[in-house]
């Protein structure tokens, strides 16, 4: 803040300089320049007068006469002594000098931001602070208004330091931490082409490029994370990496063959094991589910002309027990996209492993489309249901309904 108030007190200075240098240099000059102009009119006045007088007789020397008048404009009075006729007086520049100050500084006062300013500049000298309060392990957790003031000081110091891959790499933990993709993305971005060697940096965009979900990212991330191995083939969080992205895509044997590789891994803790063993199992069932399917339903999902679908959402579509029982046996999520939608729902969309859809032999499906991804339904939400549908049926559902 010092180095602020002294640019700002420069500048007003030269401000004031405008001001006041014109007053005193440019009204003694004018005053020599308006007494110059006044001697030389009267000499060519007089200068006029003793011609007409010479040519009159009235004069006997006119020559004599003309250089004596010549020697008295030489000889007018000395510029220093302008001064004491000027009217111009220096305390008549004191308001404009007021004006121009208090004009700067209130204006900054009522648009500058100062308390603003003085909060970002308290929060950028807590950066270390808190950066040491992230990186503690089994310390508390910041709260969101410390990771705005961390993110808040980062951004500042990385202004500073463009070139610090480590604060872009924090910046980009935040990021994933605070769910904010874009930003993480942009940040690990910045460090890997600061140091595009460095296995941990290259992991970790690999990681917020699969968290975007997009196609062409999902593709790069997983080349990115097979160069990796071959390079560092015992990298324990590329294969988690490349392993959930298999699961998640339902290609269960790669996923199974990636955890078998981790439990090799030396200095595997227990807690690892046990992950691992849980996906291996999870991915081992979803693997007998496909080979031996349960009978589910069909459905169609239409939208009636009157419907008009929000900017983002989701389309919830969910199996019920006949009699209409609000906890619905199965569901699933579908972005908006485009209608007609169609899709079959099993036991693998059940919602409790203890009511699957198998054991009914009667069902209703229904459909709304969800704003804000809470399962709660709001006022404005847009729905359909169909009638009793047996198990192993199809049918088709308008969305026309509007709560």
């Amino acid at each position: 803040m010092t180095l602020f108030w002294i640019s700002t007190l420069i500048l007003v200075l030269i401000a004031l300089a405008f001001l006041i240098v014109p007053a005193f240099v440019g009204s003694n000059q004018d005053q020599v320049a308006s007494r110059d102009e006044l001697n030389k009119a009267f000499f060519r006045d007089r200068l006029g007068e003793l011609k007409e007088e010479s040519s009159e007789g009235l004069i006997a020397n006119p020559d004599e006469m003309e250089v004596e008048l010549q020697q008295s404009l030489l000889d007018d009075v000395p510029a220093g002594q302008v001064q004491q006729y000027s009217l111009f007086k220096p305390w008549l520049l004191l308001p404009g000098v007021l004006v121009i100050i208090g004009v700067s500084y209130g204006l900054y006062h009522i648009v500058g931001n100062q308390q603003k300013v003085a909060v970002w500049q308290e929060t950028v000298s807590r950066l270390p602070q808190l950066t040491q309060k992230l990186m503690v392990q089994n310390a508390e957790p910041l709260t969101d208004e410390e990771m705005n003031d961390l993110t808040l000081g980062l951004r500042t110091r990385l202004h500073e330091r463009p070139n610090d891959a480590t604060g872009w790499l924090l910046l980009g933990r935040i990021g994933i931490a605070n769910r904010d993709i874009e930003t993480a993305q942009g940040a690990m971005k910045r460090a890997l082409d600061l140091e595009p060697s460095d296995p941990t940096l290259q992991l970790e965009y690999a990681r917020t490029l699969m968290m975007g979900g997009e196609p062409g990212q999902l593709q790069f991330a997983r080349t990115m994370l097979k160069h990796l191995l071959e390079r560092h083939p015992e990298n324990f969080e590329a294969m988690a990496l490349l392993a959930f992205d298999a699961f998640s895509q339902g290609n269960y044997p790669v996923a199974i063959q990636f955890w078998e590789q981790m439990k090799s891994l030396p200095g595997i803790g227990e807690d690892r094991l046990r992950m691992i063993d849980g996906g291996i199992a999870q991915a081992k069932k979803e693997i007998e589910r496909a080979a031996n399917p349960s009978p589910g339903v069909t459905v169609t999902v239409n939208l009636a002309p009157s419907v008009t679908l929000p900017a983002q959402g989701m389309v919830i579509v969910s199996v019920h027990t006949a009699d209409g029982a609000p906890m619905p046996l199965a569901a699933r999520r579908l972005p908006l996209s485009r209608f007609p939608l169609t899709l079959t729902l099993t036991d693998s969309d059940s919602m409790v492993p203890d009511r699957l859809m198998s054991k009914q032999s009667n069902l209703i499906v229904r459909a709304r489309i969800d704003h804000d991804g809470n399962v709660a339904t709001k006022d404005g939400d847009w729905f359909g249901e169909s009638g009793v549908v047996p198990l192993g049926g199809e049918t088709t559902i308008t969305i026309d309904t509007q709560f």
